[in-house]
Order: structure tokens, then sequence, then C-alpha cells
């Protein structure tokens, strides 16, 4: 059996003091490929920020890729956010600097030194995203897809145990959107989690996978759409 990326026990959920989501349990494995649904408001992103050490749990038990979340110190997340690569809808590229640039960025700020350790992880992330060719080029030159293939690359550089994707497909036209979701899919195939966070019900229907719904102030692990 797999073993688990992302484990919560009896999590309790707080933004400030007030309770969104309650007694979660959540499991993971290495590899797998799930949605998460829920209406606005119904603790998706808090669930998110607990996974990626932006919230703390209260109650309860967690660990994600080997970090104890009950334990987690504020200088530990930077550690536990290199094992997760994250990716936003408004894609949240530096407009200034070349597509290979962006991703050197990420790189150095992570520890790598190597210069040609460097270049070589990003020609491999951007053959993973089917855009080599687009190295040299500036963001506004790219397509919202290609934009967001390469924040898909850029959350691959460190080779991450699981992507954490927030409505990825948001500001894309469907035949985009489904080309983005087959390339997470296949990401998920060698290896690395998705939680992919959706509205797009089409998708969820287009790409059957285990459903994660945020509902009234609880996690249902095995959820069906109507």
């Amino acid at each position: 059996m797999a073993e688990n990326v992302i484990t919560l026990n009896n999590v309790d959920v707080f933004q400030q003091k007030h309770l969104v989501l309650s007694n979660v349990d959540l499991n993971i494995a290495k590899g797998e490929f799930v949605f998460l649904i829920g209406a606005t408001g119904s603790g998706k992103s808090s669930l998110l920020k607990i996974i990626y050490g932006d919230l703390h749990i209260g109650n309860g038990e967690g660990s994600v890729a080997n970090f104890n979340l009950k334990t987690l110190s504020d200088k530990e997340v930077p550690f536990l956010r290199r094992k997760l690569g994250i990716v936003f809808q408004d894609f949240q590229l530096l407009s200034d600097r070349t597509v290979e640039q962006n991703l050197e960025f990420v790189l150095k700020a992570t520890g790598w030194k190597d210069k040609n350790l460097i270049i070589e992880r990003i020609k491999d992330v951007l053959e993973k995203v089917g855009l080599r060719s687009k190295i040299k080029k500036m963001p506004h030159e790219l397509s919202g897809g290609e934009q967001q293939r390469i924040v898909i690359a850029r959350a691959l550089l460190n080779n991450p145990e699981i992507i954490l994707a927030d409505e990825p497909t948001g500001n894309l036209d469907p035949e985009t959107s489904e080309e983005i979701v087959m390339l997470l899919k296949q990401i998920s195939q060698n290896g690395t989690a998705v939680l992919m966070a959706t509205h797009d019900y089409h998708i969820i229907r287009t790409f059957p996978s285990r459903i994660i719904k945020c509902e009234n102030g609880l996690v249902h692990e095995d959820a069906q759409i109507a």
C-alpha cells in the first residue's frame, strides 16, 4: 500500500478564533490525484493553509511530507514548503523576468548554488510541461495556458511530494483547462500526489478521481457530485 503524504486525524481548523472545519480526517497517498470541492467559504482555503503550514492545527494530529503539523515551528515552515509545490489560479510569475529567471529565482531562494545544476533542473522541468522552447520568453509573451504550465514547472523544481493546486484552471478556457488537468494527472502518475481545489464540475466529470468535499464545517473524504 502506498504511504500517505498527507494524514490528518481529528483536526480542528481555526481562522483566528473561528472554527472553520471540525474533526477533519484526511489521507492522501503518494502519487494520488484528488479533487477538493466545496462552496466559497466552506473551508477549502483553510484546509490548504493547514497543509502548507500557514495555519497551525488546534486539536488533532497531522503530518505532511513527514513533517509533524502539531509541532511545526515557524522556522520549519520553509522546509515543509520545499516538499510541496503550490499552484494558484493567478500565476504569480515575476513579470519583469524571463521564464528561466523566474525558475532560477525559486531555486536560488531554496538553496541551489551550482549554476550548471540550476540550468539543468530548469530545462528538465520545462521539458516535463512541454515548454522547453519558451525558456527565454517573458511571461507576457505566453498564453494563459502556457503561463500556468510554467507555474506547474516552478512547482516541480524541488521534486515535491505533493502539489497543491488551488483553482489552477480558474482563468483558463475549457480546452486549456483540460490540458492543464491532464498534465497534473500525468505528474501524479509519476509519484507526486496532487490535491486540486476546483469549482469546475466539467473537469471533475471528465477526469474521474477521488473527491474530498468541504461542507457545513466538515470534510467528506469520499464525496460524490450530483
